[in-house]
């Protein structure tokens, strides 16, 4: 894979990734969640961000009770002609249970519920030169898997909830497209094409494929190989955003037999590489910076 260039800094989004991941469990409504936001918060406010929380309430599926939840929104430029929505999901699940071990054991949460966030912690950086034209908001969705129950419980609630916010009062200047950064911090990462982003958002996958080959990021495969339920379908059926999910969802390797990290307590910061996110970030970077030629179309 081509070297990533300097301003886009390996060990520094590594360490945002273990930042995150010393919270502990950032499932919904729970104090390490509340201490992410807070976090979060400070941290976009600092490179330039206006920053809000979206919140709602949800019951929870287990004992009924209410539990606080907030999608969390940074953003740059909003008054500009074309904007783009970047996002992720920073909760975590309730228990690592698919865990070969220990279905009830801590899970931590770095690949799935860490490194889009981290990987957009590292992108923030370059949004304050963004062409002229461009525009950003960053959105950290809360409860993509608050699930206790598989078959039972609801994905995807944050990510719901915001996009009939966005169906109902659609802002003045509306989204181009979406990309949602999803288990994007593999050591072993390779990035194929996800069946639901290519029919709901094909011109925007293959926009963004063809700059990671543009820059010999060779880990962006141009081959299907997964169909996803992720964040991006409510953001593409109910808020008509066409959105892609980038997500190696063979964590750490494809393969019949191969080990698997998803849902375990292995999904931790060792399993993990700072080169992977900011291969990442430098794509989607130099993707939005593309985007300058279409401004007035």
């Amino acid at each position: 894979m081509a070297a990533v260039p300097v301003r886009y800094q390996p060990d520094r989004a590594m360490r945002y990734l273990t930042q995150i991941c010393d919270l502990g469990t950032r499932m919904s409504g729970s104090p390490g969640m509340k201490r992410q936001q807070d976090d979060l918060s400070a941290f976009f406010k600092k490179r330039g961000a206006e920053v809000q929380l979206q919140n709602f309430v949800i019951r929870h599926p287990v004992d009924g009770t209410d539990v606080p939840m907030a999608n969390l929104i940074a953003s740059w430029y909003p008054n500009r002609p074309k904007r783009y929505l970047l996002c992720a999901h920073y909760d975590t699940r309730p228990f690592p249970d698919s865990d070969p071990k220990n279905k009830q054991g801590r899970f931590i949460g770095a690949n799935d519920g860490g490194s889009g966030v981290a990987a957009l912690m590292e992108l923030s950086h370059q949004l304050n030169q963004l062409p002229s034209g461009v525009g950003v908001d960053i959105v950290l969705f809360d409860g993509e898997e608050f699930v206790w129950q598989q078959g039972r419980d609801e994905y995807f609630l944050g990510s719901t909830f915001f996009a009939e916010k966005y169906a109902l009062n659609a802002p003045k200047v509306p989204y181009q497209a979406g990309i949602l950064l999803d288990m994007v911090g593999d050591r072993e990462l390779k990035i194929y094409y996800e069946h639901n982003s290519m029919k709901y958002a094909k011109s925007v996958a293959r926009d963004l494929w063809r700059t990671a080959e543009s820059l010999g990021v060779n880990a962006f495969i141009p081959r299907y190989r997964h169909q996803i339920d992720d964040d991006h379908i409510p953001l593409n059926e109910i808020a008509k955003i066409p959105t892609v999910d980038v997500i190696d969802f063979d964590y750490p390797r494809p393969g019949f037999g191969a080990p698997s990290y998803w849902h375990t307590e292995q999904d931790v910061p060792a399993n993990c590489s700072g080169e992977s996110l900011a291969a990442v970030v430098w794509v989607v970077h130099e993707w939005l910076v593309g985007q300058v030629e279409r401004v007035g179309r």
